[in-house]
């Protein structure tokens, strides 16, 4: 490739490698290195790479219509793909607005539940705000930006982030959790803070509390604690104010059952759902609404004011069809479940031991490692040393081959690094022995260059 690259490249200082296939959990390199796709890209290619079943189907969409504009008509590719996700709620959501990407699901999200309150029977139009948590992440446009709590990607763009936003605390364990304070009362500190956070912006001015249930690229795979949802949503119901639950990237399977809430003990009244939707293999996400929302709409004026050119897209939608009926044909998430517990064993057995690997977690084949300066403290590196970037692109190098995604701020938002594996749904025993292996090689050598 020419080094006066004119694609705008993550960074205008370094041109990446070019991938030229893919088959299974491997990306092929035009160098011909071989490359383990152990995080799916960022937790995207749930199938791995080259399906055939999802290929055909996409080639069949596009031999009959490739797009047509919403605001005419409509597609069976995009009512077979609602069908199919409202069904897989056991119809707790009723409808499905899908889109092209986790941030515009998000947008979408955050204006229903705006528009749910002025289509109410008495509007209460004064519910203008927002909760959200910190640390957590929703998504890169500006509304997803201001309702994420990421102090580092946040930073040069809040001058332009709306004020209706507030955030209190991520239910997060390693840091959050006090000596001695049992799960329980976590949780109880933890919806002592969202009730206070409501007494003080008016309980009648939010729209809604807004969280992940694993926490992704913000915190590294952070789970909460049991009751923890159950509780805030409690509040959520005492203001009546909607609660929404990001599964972008711990939905649609990640966590070992295709909705993250099932696990959960709760509903939500809004889910946006993304990565695993499509798989990577097409642009895809959308938005799941439950009845409540949907009567309120349909008895005001039936009209969601928003609306996107490439909304309900039939190629994304076949193929995000396809992606999920081999999911459930294959019988995927069993092998989600069981390689997760596997991958977990693994590197609690061959990490955990590590002076510098604080913490690991997650769910289902979605795990986080947090390191830290001093085990014994959580006191992390300074940020000034790049630790989790350093052992993302060690990673990449050709004497390891695999992907560990970075991230950073897992402290106050700003310090902490962490790094995210996601492999794809497809994996087997032996890529997750070579993905534990490879990774415990990276950890190994990183730290020990920096000593």
């Amino acid at each position: 490739m020419s080094q006066q690259a004119a694609l705008l490249h993550r960074s205008t200082h370094a041109i990446p490698k070019t991938a030229v296939g893919g088959q299974g959990c491997y990306i092929f390199l035009e160098d011909g290195q071989k490359f383990l796709d152990s995080t799916g890209g960022a937790a995207v290619c749930c199938l791995g790479h080259g399906n055939k079943n999802v290929q055909q189907a996409m080639i069949a969409q596009i031999n009959q219509l490739s797009y047509c504009h919403t605001a005419f008509f409509g597609t069976q590719a995009s009512e077979d793909l609602a069908r199919f996700l409202v069904d897989s709620t056991g119809g707790k959501m009723t409808k499905v607005f899908v889109i092209s990407s986790g941030s515009e699901a998000i947008e979408a999200a955050l204006k229903l539940s705006r528009q749910y309150f002025l289509e109410l029977p008495t509007p209460q139009p004064q519910r203008t705000r927002f909760i959200g948590r910190t640390p957590s992440f929703h998504g890169v446009t500006l509304g997803a930006l201001a309702a994420g709590g990421h102090i580092l990607r946040r930073e040069a763009f809040r001058p332009l982030l709306t004020k209706k936003t507030s955030h209190v605390s991520a239910c997060f364990a390693y840091r959050g959790k006090k000596d001695g304070e049992s799960d329980a009362d976590y949780v109880a500190r933890l919806a002592a803070e969202l009730d206070a956070e409501f007494q003080l912006v008016g309980p009648d001015t939010v729209c809604a509390f807004i969280a992940e249930p694993v926490v992704g690229a913000a915190l590294g795979c952070v789970p909460a604690v049991p009751g923890y949802f159950r509780a805030m949503k409690a509040v959520c119901e005492r203001y009546g104010a909607l609660f929404i639950l990001d599964e972008v990237m711990s939905g649609m399977g990640r966590c070992g059952t295709l909705h993250a809430w099932e696990q959960e003990d709760v509903v939500p009244d809004i889910q946006t759902i993304g990565k695993g939707l499509g798989g990577g293999y097409a642009p895809i996400a959308a938005v799941l609404i439950n009845e409540r929302v949907v009567k309120v709409l349909d008895a005001g004026t039936g009209v969601f004011r928003h609306g996107q050119t490439y909304q309900g897209h039939p190629v994304s939608c076949a193929a995000a069809l396809a992606v999920q009926k081999t999911i459930r044909d294959e019988n995927l998430l069993e092998n989600v479940r069981r390689m997760g517990e596997y991958l977990e064993a693994q590197l609690r057995a061959k990490l955990a031991s590590h002076p510098h690997v604080g913490d690991i977690r997650g769910k289902g084949l979605f795990w986080g490692i947090e390191f830290v300066k001093d085990k014994s403290t959580k006191e992390p590196f300074d940020a000034k040393l790049g630790i989790a970037s350093l052992i993302q692109d060690t990673a990449l190098k050709p004497e390891y081959s695999i992907s560990l995604y970075a991230g950073t701020g897992t402290v106050e938002g700003v310090r902490g690094d962490h790094v995210i594996l996601a492999p794809p749904y497809i994996v087997t025993q032996e890529e997750i022995d070579i993905i534990v292996n490879t990774t415990v090689r990276v950890v190994t050598d990183v730290f020990n260059s920096i000593h």
